[in-house]
Parts: structure tokens; C-alpha cells; sequence
């Protein structure tokens, strides 16, 4: 008897599908028919969205539904895309990191309005006459509310990879693209995928102006749960906000069950210790995929080609360093180097200024202004408020794996609870109260931006070294010893990265949180928030971009002077390893 005598049997029985390969095959059959199903309502004209105008039937929800998550997932993949070129530069290059960090401080406080503005009437003539124009501009803007905090995170995570994990790669001789396939994206992963979902769940939060877009004389609605609940909003119709929340729950719940959780149970492998961990996460549909037999096999050739793709021996470019043979030179490329950026944005800020100076006067910037620090005072006693709540319940959480398995879902359901649909009852509370809606609408802008915090303290405890917990065990901290020695140094890069993003997305937030309607009634509190909406449904395009500045620059500098420091500081000190 020959060895393939022996190995054919036992191939073919490897091979051959079970009872779990149909299973799997259905689930995999049935998303293809999905996908292909609303791509299909893409390729319609633009002239079909008038012919069948969204309704608020419950029988429609369904589609609505889909149609939805497409472009949510759709936009959660370019996300990832976009953060790995884009974080691994800027961690990777230090004359990269000069202008991408700065401009991602930009571009997260960049309202999503502010992108509608300038980007519908581009996709609407990159194909005129189609909903798929008006798709990608919806999908773009759902891009914009989630590829910036997960840049964030793995930006931060790449810069604290621990120290004997960087010299165990230098010994085994990896090159710069191994050691970033793995080692940086592998350390990186725990945090990462909550930080996706926490994405996931932020752009449910600005669904509703993506697909309900009006930008001066242009409206775009396109089917969909967030037009669903604009159409219900304008009607004051509860029972179709019911129904719009009870479908968010569902579909959050399948997308959790049949996507995250999975992950999650699978990046646990990553987790940074040198004991295993007390309780792993679980996912029934993993332990499906894990039983199957001819599916797993299908998928081999996929796994050769990533440990092909993981393995190649490319030299990657170590900080952009131009070696001319001294100091001197490097000098003077540096310097060349800070010139161009402030050549380039002394001229964006002078054409900025042409724009602007043909319609506005001194008077409107000091408005501008004016308005801009009162949403800075509230977007710092928010992000105070929600750090003292969540970061005790987000340790809490993170530490116990069967507890976080649980509460996932939950919080993903309420991270992606869009702050229109609290407007009725905010609304109808300070009218019938008489309340000041300067301070009773503050809280609509963290509603959808304080689980960033929760999300990133969770991952920040979920990824905890178990040796460190004995450790620290072993020298009987308790209590505050153990808060301020052990588990706040542990997950403080992930809570700035966390508290960042949280500060960028509450000032994305004010654009809709500081401007209120339910029917008829309208609420406005005065804020830099309320001035560019009201600029936006005017069309005063001037006044937008003004107002855009104005917020770039205060986000930026309350970064620079705050929340850079602090993340300095967790480098430099706090690092594990």
C-alpha cells in the first residue's frame, strides 16, 4: 500500500460536505441573492426616485432596510481601505505624520454637511440621469461619519506596538511591509474591530442626512430607513418611528450575529499576553464555518495567497528619511519639506478667502467665531460628563469577554440611534416645559458620540494582558491603587483615541443636535452647528465654508494644545512592553 493509498481516503473525506457545509451555503447563498438584489435598484434611473417616492408603509421597510446596510457596508469597506494606506503612512513616516494627522483633525470635524454640500452635484454628473450618482454620494458621506475613527485607531495602535515585540521582529530580520502584516495589524486588531463596529453603529447616527439629502435648490431622497425616518419626522408620525427603530434593532442584530461577532471571536488570538485568557469570546456562526468541510477547503487558496501576500520581502520606506550622507542634508529636506505645507495652506487659505470676502464682512467671522466657542464649551463639559459615566462601565465591561459578548449588540444598537429620532420628545419636553433650548438640545450631540469612548475602553480592557491582571493581583492593588497603577496606564491610549474621535464626531453632531424639528415646531440653540445648517438649507455656500473653517480650526487647535499631548504622553510613558 502506497502513501496515496493512504492520503486519497482521507482527502476525499475531508472534502466531502456535511450536514454544517449546507448550512453555510445557504447563509452564503442567500446574502449573494441579497446583494445582488439591491444592486440591482442602483442601476435605475434618477427619474424612478420621484415615480416611486419613499413611503411610509411598513411593508416597504424591508427593501429600505437593505438598501441601507449595502451602503453601510459598502462604506465600511472602503473605511478599511482607506485606513490602512492612510494610518499606516502616517505612523510609518514622520514627514507623512506632519500633514496626515493634522488633516485627519480636520476632516473628522468637517461636518457631514459640509461634504454634501460640495460632493452631490460632482457624483449627480459623474453619472447624470442614475441613482447610482446620487448612491455614491449618499455611500461617500456615510464614508465620511466612519473612516476616521478607525484611522485613529490603528494609527495609535501601530505606535504602541510593545517594545520586545518590535525587537523580536528586528531579530527575526523582517522586513518593513512583514513586520506590518504581522505584527502591526495583528497587534492592532482587537481594537480595530471594535472601533469598525463603533463605525458601523456611526453611520446609522448620520444616515438620515445621507439619504435625505437637500443641499440649496438640490434634493436627493433616496429609499431607506434614514429618509424613512426623515419622511416620519416631517409627518410627526410615531408609529412609523416605531417602526424604523424596531427594524434598526433587527438589522443591527443580524449584521452583530452574522458579522462582528464572528470577527471578534476570531481577533481574540491576536490579544497581546503571555497566558491564555480566562474566557474567550464565542460566535455560533464562527463554530459553523470552523465545521464545515468542502467550504473550508474552497478557502484555501485564499489563505496561501494571504501568508504569500503577509510574507513578501519588501523594503518599505522608514519615516520618508531622504539620506543625502549628513544631518545637514536631512535638515534642509525637512525644512523644504515644512515650507510646502506652509506654502500649500497659506494658498488654500487665501483662495478660502477670495470665496468668502465678495459677500461677508468682519462682522460675519466674529459671528462665526462667536458661535464656535459656544459649541466648544458644550462639546467639552459633554465629553467630560460621558468619560466620567463610560469609562468605569467600559473597564467593567472590556474585562469580563461572556458580559462584553452580550452588551455588544445593545451597544451597537445604541450607538447607531440617530439623534432625529429623540428630536419628538426633546422637542415636546422643552416646549411644554419652557426650557431653554440652549442647554436642553446640548445633550443630542453626544447621544451617538459618547459610545466612541465606550467602545475604545472596552477594546482597551478587552485587550489587557491577563499576565498584567495577575500581576497585579499578586501585588494586592485594589481599589484606587489599582485604577491609577494598573487598568487607567492600560487603556489610556485607547480612551484618547476614543475621546478624540468623540470630540470630532460631537461637533459633526451639532449640525443636527443644535437645530430641532418635530413638524411644524422648530427648535434652534445657537451654535456653530446651527449656523452652518441654517447656512446649508439656505444654500449660502459662503457662509458654509465659513463656518466649515471656523470649526476645522477651533477642532484643530483644541487638539493640538489637548488631546496631542495626552497622546504623546501614553507613548511615552504608558506604553506596554
Amino acid at each position: 500500500m502506497t502513501l496515496d493509498d493512504i492520503l486519497s481516503p482521507r482527502l476525499g473525506q475531508a472534502l466531502r460536505p456535511n450536514v454544517w457545509d449546507a448550512v453555510a451555503l445557504i447563509l452564503v447563498v442567500g446574502a449573494l441573492v441579497l446583494i445582488v438584489y439591491g444592486g440591482e435598484q442602483t442601476t435605475l434611473p434618477l427619474s424612478a426616485l420621484d415615480t416611486s417616492p419613499v413611503s411610509l408603509d411598513p411593508i416597504h421597510l424591508p427593501l429600505y432596510a437593505l438598501r441601507t446596510t449595502m451602503r453601510m457596508l459598502l462604506a465600511i469597506v472602503c473605511s478599511i481601505i482607506f485606513t490602512f494606506v492612510y494610518a499606516a503612512l502616517a505612523a510609518k513616516s514622520r514627514r507623512a505624520e506632519m500633514v496626515l494627522i493634522p488633516l485627519l483633525d480636520i476632516l473628522q470635524s468637517v461636518p457631514i454637511l459640509g461634504f454634501l454640500t460640495f460632493t452631490v452635484v460632482f457624483f449627480l454628473n459623474l453619472f447624470p440621469g442614475q441613482v447610482f450618482g446620487a448612491e455614491l454620494a449618499c455611500v461617500f458621506a456615510i464614508f465620511t461619519s466612519q473612516a476616521w475613527n478607525m484611522t485613529f485607531s490603528l494609527y495609535q495602535s501601530i505606535r504602541n506596538v510593545p517594545k520586545d515585540l518590535e525587537e523580536a521582529s528586528k531579530s527575526f530580520h523582517l522586513s518593513g511591509w512583514q513586520r506590518f502584516w504581522r505584527l502591526d495589524v495583528p497587534f492592532a486588531m482587537p481594537g480595530l474591530i471594535w472601533n469598525t463596529m463603533m463605525s458601523m453603529s456611526g453611520g446609522w447616527f448620520f444616515v438620515v442626512a445621507s439619504e435625505a439629502i437637500t443641499v440649496g435648490n438640490t434634493t436627493v431622497t433616496l429609499p431607506g430607513i434614514g429618509s424613512y425616518v426623515a419622511l416620519g419626522i416631517a409627518q410627526q408620525n410615531l408609529p412609523a418611528i416605531g417602526y424604523a427603530i424596531l427594524t434598526m434593532l433587527l438589522v443591527i442584530i443580524a449584521y452583530d450575529q452574522l458579522l462582528f461577532r464572528p470577527v471578534v471571536a476570531w481577533a481574540d488570538k491576536f490579544r497581546f499576553e503571555q497566558t491564555a485568557s480566562a474566557a474567550a469570546p464565542t460566535s455560533w456562526m464562527l463554530d459553523l464555518f470552523r465545521r464545515t468541510r468542502a467550504l473550508r477547503a474552497l478557502t484555501l487558496p485564499f489563505a496561501a495567497t494571504n501568508k504569500v501576500f503577509s510574507n513578501l520581502h519588501v523594503t518599505l520606506p522608514q519615516g520618508m528619511r531622504f539620506s543625502f550622507g549628513s544631518r545637514v542634508s536631512s535638515r534642509v529636506v525637512d525644512t523644504l519639506w515644512l515650507a510646502l505645507i506652509a506654502v500649500s495652506t497659506c494658498y488654500a487659505g487665501w483662495r478660502a478667502y477670495q470665496f468668502m470676502s465678495t459677500t461677508l464682512q468682519l462682522a460675519d467671522v466674529f459671528t462665526a467665531i462667536g458661535d464656535g466657542f459656544i459649541t466648544l464649551a458644550r462639546v467639552v463639559v459633554l465629553i467630560a460628563l460621558a468619560s466620567l459615566i463610560w469609562v468605569p462601565i467600559g473597564v467593567w465591561i472590556g474585562l469580563r469577554p461572556k458580559l462584553a459578548e452580550r452588551v455588544q449588540p445593545l451597544a451597537q444598537f445604541l450607538a447607531a440611534f440617530p439623534a432625529n429620532l429623540a428630536f419628538p420628545v426633546f422637542v415636546v419636553i422643552i416646549v411644554h416645559f419652557g426650557l431653554n433650548a440652549n442647554i436642553w438640545l446640548s445633550p443630542l450631540m453626544i447621544l451617538g458620540t459618547q459610545w466612541y469612548i465606550l467602545f475604545n475602553v472596552i477594546a482597551g480592557a478587552s485587550a489587557f494582558p491577563t499576565d498584567l491582571r495577575e500581576a497585579a493581583g499578586s501585588f494586592h492593588l485594589r481599589g484606587w491603587r489599582w485604577w491609577l497603577k494598573a487598568i487607567l496606564p492600560g487603556i489610556f491610549p485607547y480612551y484618547i483615541t476614543g475621546a478624540i474621535t468623540a470630540s470630532g464626531g460631537s461637533w459633526n453632531a451639532s449640525i443636527v443636535a443644535e437645530v430641532a424639528s418635530w413638524g411644524d415646531t422648530h427648535l434652534t440653540a445657537r451654535g456653530l452647528g446651527s449656523y452652518i445648517a441654517q447656512a446649508t438649507e439656505a444654500g449660502d455656500f459662503p457662509r458654509v465654508v465659513l463656518g466649515i473653517v471656523v470649526m476645522c480650526v477651533l477642532v484643530t487647535l483644541f487638539n493640538r494644545l489637548l488631546w496631542r499631548p495626552l497622546y504623546a504622553f501614553g507613548e511615552r510613558r504608558l506604553r506596554l512592553g
